[in-house]
């Protein structure tokens, strides 16, 4: 009797350990990595801006959604706007900050930081 409940016991406890094994997997996944993409344009007149990014991305081994997300922004032409989206992406705490449209956002984000830490994506 005393060797049945002892079987239950390691069973139980066996089941538990294999039940949390998926839960302890995800939980050592280290977090995606974020790209701030900052642009003085707006979405729908550089499409083809975007698909470069991502194509150069996946070149480097990047997929937005499977290893890394990218945080659009978009001035929509209003270039006094830069300055909140680039300071939004940095309080984000984008891995690297990625700018199109002239030397105006590349300005604005070298202004914003130095050096952004956490994550990296080498």
């Amino acid at each position: 009797m005393a060797s049945y409940i002892a079987r239950r016991k390691f069973l139980a406890t066996l089941g538990g350990a294999v039940a949390g094994w998926p839960l302890a997997a995800r939980a050592q996944q280290p977090a995606m990595a974020v790209v701030g993409f900052v642009s003085s344009a707006n979405a729908q007149s550089t499409p083809h801006m975007t698909a470069a990014f991502r194509v150069g991305l996946k070149e480097n081994g990047f997929t937005e959604g499977e290893n890394v997300a990218i945080e659009y922004r978009w001035a929509d032409g209003h270039l006094e706007r830069l300055p909140s989206l680039v300071a939004d992406l940095v309080r984000r705490r984008v891995a690297v900050i990625f700018s199109t449209g002239g030397g105006v956002p590349t300005l604005v984000a070298k202004g914003a930081t130095t050096t952004i830490s956490k994550p990296r994506l080498t």
